[in-house]
Parts: structure tokens; C-alpha cells; sequence
């Protein structure tokens, strides 16, 4: 079968534990957010050259959030979810069974509660704070 021009979004999972054996989904997720940045430009530039030039430098890694609908069970899951201390393991799974890939990396996470609006739907955020880059999992 050939490759699809594209995939869709249906069937993203977020995954954590205390190792990549214990990853288990903590809530179902809306949106979730670039899965790194651009790295940094090192301007390079000297007298000689008619405009600036540059080298990639070090790559910038933000907290990452992913939307979820709120309700009190997945928010204390998300919470129970949090190790009192030290790092965990996370995964961000597109498709069935991470079929169209699965990304992973090491961090903290927390959650909160957003505002709201009239007729409309609660929604907490779960801020991951990655200490690792993320990476194509093969295999």
C-alpha cells in the first residue's frame, strides 16, 4: 500500500510512567504542541559580506501543553500522575497504537484548569516540561 499524503489527527495519544515499559495514557487530549523548536541563529555575519549570515546554534525547547476537555476524574488522574519526585517518561502516540509514530522524551509535568466563556466547553492544560529532546521512537 502506498503512503497517504497525509494523517490525521484522530487516534493522538499522550502516555506517561516512571519508565517506557509503565507508559499508560493519562486523559484523552484536543491539541497538543510542536514537538521541539528551531534551533537558535548564531549571526555570523563580518565587513566582507553584502548581508547577514548565519550558523544554527543550540535548539530552543519550550514547555510543551496539550488541551483536554476538564472533568474532575481525568484532572485527578493527570494530578495522581505526577511523581513526587524526579522525572518521568512521556509519549505522544499518532494513530492507532502509535502506527503513524510515537515521539518521546523526559520531564515534569502539571496541570490547570483554564478560564471559561459563556456555552462553553471547560478545559484544563497539562504543561510538560521536557529535560530531554524528543525523539522518533523506531521499532
Amino acid at each position: 500500500m502506498a503512503n497517504p499524503k497525509a494523517y490525521s489527527t484522530i487516534g493522538t495519544v499522550l502516555k506517561c510512567g516512571a519508565t517506557v515499559q509503565a507508559l499508560t495514557k493519562i486523559c484523552k487530549i484536543k491539541s497538543y504542541p510542536d514537538l521541539g523548536g528551531a534551533p537558535e541563529n548564531i549571526e555570523t555575519t563580518d565587513l566582507e559580506d553584502s548581508f547577514q549570515t548565519f550558523v544554527p546554534g543550540v535548539q530552543s525547547m519550550d514547555q510543551m501543553e496539550f488541551t483536554c476537555n476538564y472533568n474532575p476524574t481525568d484532572y485527578d488522574a493527570v494530578v495522581t500522575a505526577i511523581p513526587e519526585s524526579g522525572e518521568q517518561y512521556y509519549q505522544l502516540e499518532f494513530g492507532t497504537d502509535g502506527a503513524n509514530g510515537k515521539f518521546q522524551w523526559q520531564g515534569t509535568h502539571s496541570v490547570r484548569v483554564t478560564g471559561g466563556d459563556v456555552n462553553a466547553v471547560r478545559e484544563m492544560v497539562i504543561t510538560c516540561v521536557p529535560s530531554t529532546a524528543v525523539t522518533k521512537v523506531t521499532a
